[in-house]
């Protein structure tokens, strides 16, 4: 499996102001270093709630790097908040949301408020301030989902999608880029594994040894969106060409020869991961390192990819993790796991 690799050339943010909804978190602490060192906005505005998650990352900044960043403390829920911190701001990236399963299970209100109102915030704002361009982060679990916040981000992509019809003559435009697993995300399996690890476990949990996923690390999930645009025209679902792991290899890579004492699949879970269905296939084009889902109702006029030239997917395709043509082995699981810190990032 080759290194991800995806074209940021064609994006110029020389110039422009961008906000970062959830900002803080480990998606927008990547982002903001990028646009820091490869990039030339004009600033950058941290939107989100956590006033300490501001304050250690307004001290881990150098003097420099903190006349461009603005850390605005704001909720996804408040919309009155939202439109004024996207006062004169031309590119938001929408990251703010509820993403662990048990908890929005417990939790179904605040879930719904976070990802489906808040991305009816985001969208009402964005078009009140005349932003340019709005780019959403989804999930592989708003595919076909089993679990609230699958069904809350599908919600939330839906929202996005439709919201250019909402938006037709007022220049703001709406996309979406889905993705799978982040590697070594804060909260995600690796840091649990190898936090098992560091309490002396002789033998890991396996959910179940067929079980797969798709991977991507946090800085190609940043390159990917970045690259994403120049080429959005509003309505668009990105989904990367990544790779996929089997959980059993992904344990190999953290602890070989470690003891593997299966659990099975836990309440929300499923088998396999899955980020464009068959029913999908109709509507979405291979544009080689990338495949997109175009809008399937489209109430705006929109030049398609498929006029471009950009070839359909045939019937019955189906982006699965178990049936992917790209795997990550678990020796190169072992050279990423070396940039990743112990606690995630």
């Amino acid at each position: 499996m080759a290194t991800l690799s995806f074209d940021e050339s064609k994006c110029d943010l020389a110039g422009k102001s961008v906000l970062i909804t959830g900002g803080t978190g480990s998606f927008g602490r990547t982002l903001l270093k990028r646009l820091l060192t490869h990039y030339n906005p004009r600033r950058i505005i941290l939107f989100a709630r956590g006033e300490f998650s501001h304050f250690e990352l307004q001290h881990s900044l150098s003097p420099e790097e903190q006349k461009k960043v603005r850390f605005f403390i704001g909720d996804v829920r408040d919309r009155d908040r939202l439109t004024m911190a996207m006062r004169d701001v031309d590119i938001v990236v929408h990251a703010a949301a509820q993403k662990q399963v048990p908890l929005a299970e417990y939790n179904p209100f605040e879930c719904i408020k976070t990802n489906v109102i808040g991305a009816e915030n985001v969208v009402q704002a964005s078009i009140r301030a005349g932003v340019k361009q709005v780019i959403a982060l989804s999930t592989d679990k708003a595919v076909n989902p089993i679990n609230l916040y699958g069904a809350s981000k599908l919600a939330s992509d839906k929202i996005f999608v439709a919201a250019n019809s909402l938006a037709s003559g007022t220049g703001t435009r709406f996309a979406v880029v889905r993705y799978g697993n982040v590697l070594g995300s804060k909260g995600s399996v690796i840091p649990f594994f190898r936090g098992l690890l560091k309490q002396g476990a002789t033998e890991l949990p396996v959910t179940d040894e067929r079980m797969t996923r798709f991977w991507i690390t946090l800085e190609e999930a940043v390159a990917f969106t970045l690259s994403c645009l120049p080429i959005m025209v509003g309505g668009e679902i990105f989904v990367p060409k990544i790779p996929s792991m089997k959980i059993t290899d992904l344990i190999e890579a953290l602890a070989p020869d470690m003891p593997q004492k299966k659990v099975g699949i836990r309440p929300g879970e499923k088998l396999h991961e899955i980020m464009i269905t068959e029913h999908n296939a109709y509507n979405t084009v291979d544009m080689g390192d990338r495949y997109v889902i175009e809008p399937e109702w489209s109430f705006w006029k929109r030049p398609t990819l498929v006029e471009k030239g950009y070839p359909t997917m045939p019937e019955g395709f189906e982006y699965v993790s178990d049936k992917n043509d790209s795997w990550m082995s678990a020796e190169e699981l072992k050279e990423v796991l070396k940039t990743i810190p112990e606690g995630g990032q």
